[in-house]
């Protein structure tokens, strides 16, 4: 019999398929034709710092000639925001019987402490944090950036008791600390990564534009190479591998590198809910194949602490491969 169980962030999940926050994740019905497709958790879509901000100063300039005005402003869209997703997760969580992950993407510590005991008043059974925390000053170091992800992370940490999940992105000097340092913090999870937005610039307009939204499959290259190395270095860490997975082989990679579980979401634009399913058959498929009986069999077999040509993970240079071309 095979099992597709596999533990997550301290969560039980029925298999490592997890639906990403975007979206697609925004309405209730949509989340539990998630569930009938066979995802093993769903990560509601994030509530945003930045346009909870931006609504507000729109709204604070209209009230511009009533100074009064501005914290009860602030004060209004901050809780219609909230209240609104605040009722996503409970309508969700009476529809659907997998773990549902609310998300919150935010760079400060102290706009979300309150917000996080709501969340989990509400019914989320774990919280995941989208951090990103773009530095330009020059004379910042990078442990003030890394000081700014385990402040929120303590703080939010000290108010719930229910799972925290920390989504980071690529653009750290030494990644394996810092996840050492988020674990260290309180961290019940860490997925790698989180997908920023991509800025273009068109030539015709001489404007900034929005670049490509969704990730590519070359995209997976990274995120294989550092769960394979943060998996192997920490192996206590539990991890989520995210961009990049387009395909049912993909799912796979992933936990040999070794993750507990795996982020959906552009292939889900791309090729609808049916995709779940279909990753879902052919990974039950591969593990008869191979004879698996469980993820956890696998989970890890091609970490950097235990694949037998581990050190191709840490190659950065093509000399040895390419060096003729």
């Amino acid at each position: 019999m095979i099992r597709t169980e596999t533990k997550y962030a301290g969560l039980t999940l029925r298999n490592p398929l997890i639906i990403g926050s975007s979206g697609l994740t925004s309405k209730v019905e949509r989340n539990k034709s998630f569930e009938e497709a066979g995802a093993g958790a769903i990560v509601l879509k994030s509530m945003f710092e930045e346009q909870i901000e931006a609504q507000s100063d729109v709204l604070m300039q209209e009230a511009a000639d009533y100074p009064e005005a501005v914290d009860y402003v602030r004060h209004y869209v901050k809780a219609n925001q909230s209240e609104e997703y605040l009722t996503l997760i409970r309508e969700t969580k009476a529809q659907c019987t997998i773990p549902i992950i609310a998300s919150v993407n935010c760079y400060k510590a102290d706009t979300w402490v309150d917000f996080a005991r709501q969340i989990e008043a509400a019914g989320a059974d774990a919280l995941e944090l989208n951090v990103f925390y773009l530095c330009t000053d020059l004379y910042a170091t990078g442990q003030e950036v890394v000081n700014v992800y385990t402040s929120i992370l303590k703080k939010v940490k000290e108010q719930v008791s229910i799972p925290v999940i920390m989504k980071i992105g690529k653009g750290f000097s030494n990644i394996p600390a810092v996840v050492n340092l988020l674990k260290g913090h309180g961290a019940d999870g860490v997925v790698l990564f989180n997908r920023y937005y991509q800025p273009d610039i068109d030539i015709h307009s001489c404007r900034i534009t929005s670049g490509q939204v969704f990730s590519s499959h070359s995209d997976l290259s990274d995120t294989l190479r550092w769960t394979a190395l943060v998996s192997g270095i920490l192996p206590d860490v539990s991890l989520a591998a995210s961009t990049g997975v387009h395909e049912w082989k993909d799912v796979i990679k992933c936990i040999l590198a070794g993750a507990s579980a795996v982020q959906l979401c552009t292939t889900v634009y791309k090729n609808g809910m049916e995709i779940v399913t279909q990753m879902l058959t052919c990974l039950e498929e591969w593990m008869a194949q191979q004879k698996y009986q469980s993820i956890d069999e696998f989970k890890g077999r091609l970490s950097f602490s235990k694949a037998p040509n581990a050190s191709m993970y840490e190659r950065t240079q093509f000399m040895k491969y390419f060096g003729s071309v």
